[in-house]
């Protein structure tokens, strides 16, 4: 079977391959031969790629849906609130490289030590912390602070948490990522109109929203938001 790779063509560390008649999402594998979740590895010209499935990542589902900016790159400093298993966190790792950070931050024990034995204990940029993505504070110390946050948690009050963490770790015009829930929000109301009101929560605090996607091609009732924090601009006005 023929096989070849293009650079994606509007966000760095991201690929196509092309396999047969298929084209996939893929990163360069930072962890040679080793699979995650079970996807595919595809060895082109020396390198090796991780096939990224968008029904088992929400990000590979926003870049598939059309968003303008991941805001995910080489040498990046990331936060990731709701880190689980490492699925689509083994993707950033693989994007940020060995110059760049990510810090896993998740509450459920197993999901957390699922993460850490296939992800943060096999690569230099990943670290896994048990903590409560409702109280930065405990975490903050080990942080620092972070290009971006991407905020994947299945709790209400999903951009408060966010809000949270931005004003105690994010930079001034660092860039944030958030999948919204509607149904761990409200499991009645329209989704719409849960939507609306959590971009309300960013916007009405530092954030300018700069991008939102629905995601319900690859998860139901799920829209991704790509959001700037603008502290300095926002008090300016």
């Amino acid at each position: 079977m023929m096989l070849s790779v293009e650079k994606h063509e509007r966000f760095e560390g991201v690929y196509w391959v092309y396999s047969g008649d298929e084209r996939l999402l893929a990163t360069r594998n930072l962890d040679r031969g080793f699979r995650v979740y079970g996807e595919r590895l595809f060895r082109i010209d020396g390198e090796e790629y991780r096939e990224w499935i968008p029904y088992r990542s929400k990000l590979a589902a926003a870049i598939l849906s059309g968003i303008k900016d991941i805001g995910i790159r080489p040498g990046c400093r990331v936060l990731y609130l709701g880190i689980a298993s490492g699925t689509t966190a083994s993707h950033v790792s693989d994007i940020i490289g060995e110059n760049g950070m990510l810090y896993g931050v998740d509450f459920a024990p197993m999901a957390l030590a699922q993460f850490k034995r296939n992800v943060a204990d096999r690569r230099r940029n990943a670290v896994a912390i048990y903590a409560d993505a409702r109280l930065p504070m405990s975490y903050k110390p080990l942080v620092g602070q972070a290009d971006l946050i991407y905020c994947d948690i299945a709790q209400p009050e999903q951009a408060k948490i966010l809000v949270e963490n931005a004003r105690l770790m994010l930079k001034d015009e660092g860039l944030a990522m958030i999948a919204i829930k509607a149904r761990s929000i409200d499991s009645v109301e329209e989704p719409s109109k849960v939507y609306k009101q959590e971009v309300s929560v960013l916007e009405s605090n530092d954030f300018v929203v700069l991008d939102k996607v629905d995601l319900g091609k690859y998860e139901q009732d799920h829209i991704m938001v790509l959001a700037r924090y603008s502290p300095k601009k926002q008090k300016g006005r």
